[in-house]
Parts: structure tokens; sequence; C-alpha cells
């Protein structure tokens, strides 16, 4: 493996891409505590912890993420990030901030969703209820 200066770092939820692009450091929490990763850092695969991830950018700008749990690939300079549900922030001191109202919005998503669904099992229900009262020929 040659040396390299940076690496590609992609951070991917369920759904959606948070963050594909350059870094040149990377600081995450395992199950085993807080680890950094250098572009030249040996390759690894690890379980994240819901935590802090901070990444540093070639140009020495910081990128705040709150992150859920995940697993994190390192395979030569690349490296691939899936987490559950993660959010990025400016900065460390409104990271709670967002984080919370994401969690909050979230949650109302849910209890919709939850809403929703039970409205469709009650109805299922009295269709098939339906169904034994109906006379056979």
């Amino acid at each position: 493996m040659s040396m390299a200066s940076q690496m590609h770092v992609t951070i991917r939820l369920p759904g959606a891409l948070l963050f594909d692009g350059a870094a040149r450091k990377l600081n995450a929490e395992g199950a085993d505590g807080a680890f950094g990763i250098l572009p030249n850092h040996v390759d690894l695969v690890t379980a994240l912890v819901p935590s802090v991830l901070l990444l540093g950018e070639p140009d020495g700008t910081e990128r705040v993420f709150g992150i859920d749990e995940g697993l994190l690939v390192k395979k030569g300079h690349a490296i691939d990030i899936a987490v559950r549900r993660g959010v990025e922030s400016a900065d460390l001191a409104s990271l709670h901030e967002t984080v919370g109202a994401f969690f909050a919005t979230l949650e109302d998503d849910e209890r919709v969703a939850r809403s929703a669904l039970s409205r469709l099992e009650a109805d299922m229900v009295r269709r098939f209820a339906g169904l034994r009262a109906e006379p056979r020929p």
C-alpha cells in the first residue's frame, strides 16, 4: 500500500448518504473505546457505538456527526461507515441541540407510522371478521 496524505470516507444511512469525501483524519468510538484513524492506518473492521464522529478534512475543516450504532470498514485508503441513524452538526457545541431536534422529528414520524399501522391492522381484522360472517353458498 502506498503512503497517502488523505483517505476517502463514506458515511451511509439506510436510505441516504450522509457524507462522501476526502479526510485527513477520523475519530470515532467503538465498543472498546475511542480511536483515531489516519490515512495509512492498518485495515480494520469495527462496530461503532452511539457517539460523536469527528472528521478532519484536508483543508483543516472539522466536521461533526452524531451517529447511532453502526459498522466501520477501513480498507486501503477508503473508509466506509454504515450507521442506522446519523446527523451532521455545525460544531460540537451545537451537536446536542441538533441531535435532539433530529430525534424529536424521528419520534414524531415513528408515532405517525405506528398509528397508521394500527389502523391498517384494525381494518384487516374487521375484514377477516366480515369473511366469517358471510354465509357460504
